[in-house]
Parts: structure tokens; sequence; C-alpha cells
């Protein structure tokens, strides 16, 4: 079914249709593989830890719903290409790609080794190419297809201390919204969502400046938004054909008014991340504050 210009499309059921979510042992991805499988999708979930899956595939079936499992490294481009044939060998094409699969990270870019901001583009962004390339011919095929980038707002925004993740789904953006011009005739649906701060394991596994995993978070992950209503965010911008979909307030506020006044909003979001227990960017006003006071005291020191 091609797209014409003033054609409206009905919206789009999920029901039956074959879908791959990536970055599914936890969080956002976990939530949506369990919920589109419980709206009748048939779903192929992929992750690198095996265990979450099994876990995932038990929880899913037993709601009856349809949902398999393929351990499936995404920064390796064999490995994407065996998930989309596992699930064109099972269900007979791909129809809905949603790219989930990310990593995170909390240092100052000075004080970060420059293979941590290499990991972080090769599972967010290059994850998202590998996995949208082995994917992209199946998609067209199909009569509607569907691909979906989950972003955040720090791809329409930097972040301090997150220069690398936010690299990365700033390169993500690029990418998905050049292949939706590139299809613009082919009516395929490229949607880009970007929640705000969410309940997941997401900070916990964030790698530090040396490329450690900083093993806790900074936030108060029961005040957050949780993975279930992301997911049902994902499913109705799905639904309703949504080119972006910004689930927070806090995110629809930074990526509007950043437009208009980018300074003020360079400072809210220093403040805010500064109030972070151990942020990089507290302990370094520390530390600078320390120099400027034994600068002072040197000046003020008469020589032996």
């Amino acid at each position: 079914m091609k797209h014409r210009r003033g054609k409206r499309f009905p919206l789009y059921a999920v029901r039956d249709k074959a879908v791959i979510v990536t970055g599914a042992s936890s969080g956002i991805g976990y939530a949506t593989a369990l919920l589109f499988a419980a709206r009748g999708a048939r779903v192929v979930a992929a992750a690198r830890s095996a265990e979450p899956l099994v876990v995932l595939q038990q929880q899913a079936q037993a709601a009856g719903g349809v949902l398999i499992t393929q351990v499936t490294d995404v920064t390796d481009p064999a490995a994407c290409r065996a998930l989309v044939d596992r699930c064109v060998s099972e269900f007979g094409g791909v129809d809905v790609l949603i790219n989930n699969a990310g990593i995170s990270m909390r240092s100052l870019t000075i004080e970060t080794d420059v293979a941590v901001l290499r990991r972080l583009m090769e599972v967010n962004f290059w994850g998202t190419v590998h996995c949208t390339k082995a994917a992209l011919p199946w998609l067209l095929k199909s009569p509607r297809g569907v691909l979906v980038g989950v972003s955040s707002v720090a791809g329409f925004h930097g972040l301090p201390g997150r220069s690398g993740y936010s690299a990365s789904k700033f390169a993500m953006h690029g990418f998905l919204e050049s292949i939706r011009i590139e299809h613009l005739p082919d009516g395929l649906h490229v949607l880009v969502v970007a929640p705000g701060f969410t309940r997941s394991g997401i900070r916990t596994h964030a790698l530090t400046g040396d490329g450690r995993e900083q093993s806790e978070t900074p936030r108060s992950e029961g005040k957050l938004m949780s993975p279930e209503d992301v997911a049902h965010h994902i499913l109705r911008a799905i639904r309703w054909r949504k080119r972006n979909r910004i689930v927070s307030f806090e995110a629809q506020f930074v990526a509007l008014v950043q437009r208009i006044l980018p300074h003020f909003i360079d400072w809210l979001i220093y403040r805010s991340m500064a109030k972070e227990p151990g942020s990089p960017l507290r302990e370094r006003a520390v530390e600078d504050a320390a120099n400027r006071v034994d600068s002072r005291e040197d000046v003020a020191s008469p020589e032996e």
C-alpha cells in the first residue's frame, strides 16, 4: 500500500503483526514486548542476556501471547541479521522493528576514556543501524511497516556527564529521520520516542569514565515514569502514526524551549544534573572551589 499526499491511513493495529523488540531483557524493552504480545502481536524479543528473556517468554505465554526470544548482541551485524531471519522464518516477515537496546554513561567528557564513548556509539547508534539495515527490506515489503527508535531527551539537547549518550541519540535521530524522508513515497512509518527519566536498570548499568558500571542509580527510581507507561506511549504513537513522541512534560519542555532559549535550557539542565547524588558536576565544582581557595591562600602567604 503506497502512501499518497492527502491519503489518510486507518489506525494501526498490532494484532498478528510480526514485531521485533531489542533490549527486551529489562525496562522499556521488556514492558513493550510484553504489552505487544498481550495485544496480539507475534513478538521476537531480543537481548544479550538469556535468562531474563526466558522469564519474559514464560510471562507472555502464560497470558496467552505469542513471544519467542533470540539472544542478540546488536553491535554484531551478523547477530542482527540472524535476529531478522528468525522473525522471518517464524512469522513470515517483519512488520515492526523497535530499536530499544541501549546503555548510558555518567562521567565528564574530560575524564572519560574514548573507548567508553565508542562503546556508547556501538550499542546505541550502530546497534540501531545494524538492526534497521537487516530489517528494512522486510519493513518495506510489509503493507504498513513501522520503524521505531527509543531515544531520549538527550537526543534533543545535550546532557552534561552523558556526552557519549547524547551523541549516540543525536546520531540515531539523524539516521531515522533520513530514512523517513527517503521512504516517504513508500508509506514507511518512522517513529522516534523520547521518554523522560524512566524506572529501569539503565542508570545502574551506566558506564563511568573508565568503563566500569556505576552499579547504583543517582535518581529516586520510585518517583520516575514506569516502563509500562512508556510501552503504552509507544503503542499509541504507532497506532496514530506519530513521527515523534516526547513522553514526559519535562522532555517536551526541553525540546520546545531549547529552540527559543537554548542558554536558559543549558543552565536548567546543568543545575538539575548537578543536584544528583555523586554528580560529577558537583564534584568538579567542589574541586574548583577548593582550588580557588588554595590559590588565594598562596597569593596571600608571604614568601619564605
